[in-house]
């Protein structure tokens, strides 16, 4: 009699623990869409993806991270990062981990992902449990990104950077509203 309690415990629990992804209201739905369409939104990331090489293994084996970040996890928080798009513009600040796929000259730079300049080919499409796909192209002084970022009603994203230069990273945080200037 206890064995079956306890089947019929487990039981319960997994089916009121069960949750659909896609349990969003209209109104976070509707939200995201009007802030995806008036182009004015900033990103903070919590986390960066960098594509994990040889290489990159053997730096990060180093032991220079902070704790609780993997090669293919790296905490950001507590680091500067953005990525704001303001209109036909963008601004971003991403710490980049990786490698480069080309040589680029000296001058300093810390190597982050740095834009502040014009946004191309900005495009929004739905998805699939109400969420969105944005793509387009921003150019700094020295590479070309190809950007798409995937955003969800809760308000998280991901950011997929693919560079000229650099092997691909992304990134995973949250999507605010900013206002106007």
């Amino acid at each position: 009699m206890k064995m079956y309690i306890n089947i019929l415990y487990v039981f319960f629990i997994v089916m009121f623990s069960c949750k659909s992804a896609s349990q969003y209201s209209d109104a976070q739905i509707k939200n995201l869409e009007t802030l995806i369409e008036s182009k004015r939104f900033t990103i903070e990331s919590d986390w960066a993806r960098p594509q994990v090489t040889y290489a990159m293994q053997q730096v990060l084996n180093s032991g220079i991270l902070q704790p609780g970040s993997a090669p293919n996890a790296i905490s950001l928080i507590g680091n500067a990062n953005f990525l704001t798009i303001s209109g036909d513009s963008i601004k971003a600040y991403l710490p980049y981990f990786g490698e480069r796929q080309m040589n680029v000259g000296y001058g300093g730079r810390d190597g982050a992902i740095k834009l502040d300049g014009l946004l191309e080919d900005y495009v929004f499409e739905a998805k699939k449990r109400n969420s969105y796909l944005i793509t387009f192209n921003a150019n700094s002084k020295i590479e070309a990104y190809n950007i798409s970022i995937a955003v969800f009603p809760n308000m998280k994203s991901e950011i997929r950077v693919n560079s000229s230069s650099r092997f691909p990273i992304s990134y995973t945080g949250e999507i605010e509203r900013i206002n106007r200037d």
